[in-house]
């Protein structure tokens, strides 16, 4: 796949291919995905409607979306692959998710749920990090900011298997997510081998590719973020430039880290001196593409030797087989059983893949 910029930190930047599938090419996960999505589509409509309820087209405008964007699945489900050899990936039915959305007047239909929860979250954060503090060995706070990355990766309101959780369990938080999650050894255990990489030398720069709002990005990546801080390593926190599901965006998480300023010293004099930065990454979707990033975007980022990538549509539908020429750790929970068993796991299995070239 051609490149239309330079991320530099490729292995192999002509031929990258951010898809880990191609629904063309596998019969039984083009069925899965696209029966899937022909589910999820009648929650997108009802949060659709849902987020512009004083707007008395937006039930019709809703309906709409939903109509559309199911003529686009099904003549993308009838595509001959013989005939296009054009790839057909997750990646796609979500961005053309989004675009559908728009199209009909649906800008970020979670925002006011985002907004409700990463102030709620923010709330609790002075409690994390201190909870963080209290451990005695720098191992063991290690496994737990790992472990809280995790857990606050459960919190994505376009997984059906969490969603239907956060429905029924209003009180469900971190602490439960901690205990929902797989136990190890995870699905892929790279954990022993970062915690002894973090017994070395501080990494220069690290540039984390963050994923949901609330408590994954304020009580999950904050104190990571915070820890990586403590060494002198300056931290590049990537965020969506446009909406996609609960995904926090790049104006969103400017007044999160603001906020969390407040809460946290360390926080606020990385981001006043610039060793934190907040950087939007250019996609159209829940997904990564490192072909998408701006030239000025792929500059900023080159000077990491460490980059960090969070959640299942970043970490997992793409780019979970790229490889960089810089240290990389993967964190997801696969909160989809087909996708789980399909890997040889169970719902809530984790990946943690660290790779040190």
């Amino acid at each position: 796949m051609s490149s239309p910029t330079r991320f530099h930190l490729l292995q192999d930047i002509d031929g990258y291919n951010p898809d880990t599938l191609d629904l063309h090419q596998d019969a039984e996960a083009k069925e899965y995905w696209f029966n899937c999505f022909y589910k999820l589509v009648l929650k997108f409509e009802q949060q659709a409607a849902k987020s512009q309820i004083s707007d008395n087209t937006a039930v019709d405008r809703a309906a709409k979306y939903r109509k559309h964007y199911l003529a686009q699945l099904n003549q993308l489900k009838q595509e001959d692959c013989s005939l296009n050899k054009r790839p057909l990936s997750i990646r796609n039915l979500l961005e053309l998710n989004e675009s559908t959305l728009r199209m009909f007047g649906f800008d970020d239909p979670w925002k006011d749920q985002k907004r409700i929860e990463n102030s709620g979250s923010i709330r609790k954060l002075n409690a994390r990090l201190q909870q963080l503090d209290q451990l005695e060995s720098m191992t063991g706070k290690w496994i737990e900011i790992v472990k809280g990355v995790l857990a606050g990766n459960m919190f994505d309101w376009g997984a059906q298997a969490v969603s239907q959780i956060l429905e029924s369990d209003a009180n469900f938080g971190l602490k439960e997510a901690l205990e929902r999650i797989q136990k190890r050894p995870w699905l892929i255990d790279c954990l022993d081998q970062w915690l002894e990489r973090m017994q070395g030398s501080p990494h220069r720069c690290a540039t984390i590719f963050t994923d949901n709002s609330g408590i994954d990005i304020v009580l999950g990546i904050i104190p990571l973020v915070r820890e990586l801080l403590l060494r002198q390593t300056k931290v590049l926190l990537c965020a969506n430039t446009n909406p996609a599901l609960n995904d926090i965006t790049y104006n969103e998480l400017k007044e999160v880290i603001t906020q969390c300023c407040t809460e946290c010293e360390v926080i606020s004099d990385a981001y006043d001196t610039g060793m934190l930065k907040i950087l939007g990454n250019e996609q159209n979707g829940p997904c990564l593409d490192f072909s998408l990033m701006t030239p000025d975007l792929c500059d900023e980022i080159a000077e990491s030797d460490l980059v960090i990538i969070i959640g299942m549509a970043r970490a997992l539908h793409t780019n979970l087989n790229t490889k960089f020429t810089c240290e990389t750790l993967k964190l997801a929970v696969v909160k989809n059983e087909w996708l789980a068993k399909r890997l040889g796991g169970e719902t809530f299995s984790v990946i943690c893949k660290y790779e040190n070239v």
